[in-house]
């Protein structure tokens, strides 16, 4: 077990029968902050233990620093196993389908019976109630329900999903935020909680000025493409001789040093695009007039040249350049860590920096099925028992 007596959630224990990204990815940030997360495996291991290349990044991506035990839930040792383990846990966790945990016994009535003063989190698809309560729902199903899939892509293509498991990710951090906000409250009054994150409510609520601008236009959203449905000028993607790069410049004053940049300052005082209506219903001759002016010159000179102009201007990245930008590099975004089998690996570091967190503690290793399995029962007064899990 990691030494860190430091960390703000040093002396907190997790129990985590979570299984893919939302629950595991949320305890991973609970480990990060010092807190012994049990990661409970059935045998053979959690789903991302038996996926292949796609399952190896699950779990160097969301189980580093943890402990990993064995029970089978379904026999009755390793039931008392597990009771005793959330008898002593202050969190526990699961986005495991519907029921399940009702099934095992371990439901929230059963949880609070066994530690009143637990947080209990589960993550499900599409929350308690409602015809789709009991349906498995992974990233993908709520990026479709959500409408995200149809704002996403250009105007005439298909419904695309976005690149990363955005559902899921934004999920763990709404799991890590109730939770501490809930340990907070309990240090306060004793009470523990119970909390419940739908990724469905996630993906909509991730949508939220959307639905604003829905509500002030009338006009449902729909798929667009790059830039911003509503103005001009603002999040568009452009052809450099060498690669892509976006640009914002909507605000008036910014919109007057992009026309200086390109070498047409009177094309500020042009009525076709003199204010943001102008621009908007203009949008698609702007976008040429601009683009022109940057096409045959390389992408990190445009940037350079908006930049200084005050722009907000960037390169779009391959994963592979990312890797070693210069803001990437001397900010040390990447952290050595070591997987199941001893390699090492580079795993981004948590996004808020401060003393709070260690790298160390974030670069940590991912455990072996079971690992910790003698260790855990020493801890909850069992030396002499074996895991029917284990066996």
């Amino acid at each position: 077990m990691t030494n860190s007596g430091g960390l703000p959630l040093s002396g907190i224990r997790v129990a985590d029968f979570g299984q893919f990204i939302a629950i595991p990815s949320a305890t991973q940030q609970f480990a990060e902050m010092g807190a012994d997360v049990i990661k409970v495996e059935p045998p053979g291991g959690e789903i991302s233990r038996n996926l292949g290349m796609f399952g190896e990044s699950m779990l160097r991506g969301s189980n580093r620093g943890k402990r990993s035990i064995v029970l089978d839930l379904k026999h009755p040792r390793d039931v008392a196993v597990a009771e005793r383990l959330i008898a002593s846990s202050d969190v526990v966790c699961h986005n495991l389908r519907p029921g399940t945990m009702e099934r095992l016994g371990f439901g929230v009535e059963r949880v609070r019976g066994l530690n009143p003063g637990i947080i209990n989190v589960s993550v499900t698809g599409y929350g308690p109630h409602g015809p789709s309560a009991t349906r498995a729902g992974l990233d993908i199903a709520a990026q479709a329900e959500s409408g995200l899939m149809s704002v996403t892509g250009e105007a005439d293509g298909d419904p695309q999903r976005v690149g990363v498991a955005i559902v899921d990710q934004t999920t763990a951090y709404l799991v890590v935020q109730a939770v501490l906000a809930a340990l907070l409250r309990r240090e306060r009054t004793g009470l523990g909680d119970d909390i419940q994150i739908a990724l469905l409510d996630t993906a909509i609520h991730m949508q939220t000025m959307n639905w604003m601008q829905q509500d002030v236009t009338g006009v449902p959203a729909r798929r667009k493409g790059n830039g911003q449905p509503n103005m001009a000028m603002a999040a568009e993607v452009f052809k450099a001789s060498d690669g892509h790069f976006v640009l914002s410049a909507y605000k008036q004053e910014h919109f007057a040093r992009l026309c200086e940049v390109i070498g047409r300052p009177s094309m500020v005082h042009d009525e076709k695009y003199a204010d943001a209506r102008g621009r908007l219903i203009n949008r698609r001759e702007l976008l040429d007039i601009v683009g022109s002016a940057f096409s045959d010159r390389p992408v990190q000179e445009c940037v350079k040249v908006l930049s200084e102009a005050g722009l907000v201007s960037a390169v779009i990245r391959a994963y592979e350049n990312v890797l070693t930008a210069a803001d990437v590099v001397d900010n040390e975004t990447f952290v050595q860590a070591t997987a199941v089998d001893g390699t090492s690996f580079s795993v981004p570091v948590p996004p808020a920096r401060s003393s709070l967190f260690d790298p160390a503690v974030v670069g940590g290793r991912v455990p072996a099925l079971g690992e910790h399995t003698a260790e855990i029962l020493a801890e909850l007064g069992l030396e002499n028992a074996v895991a029917a899990g284990h066996e």
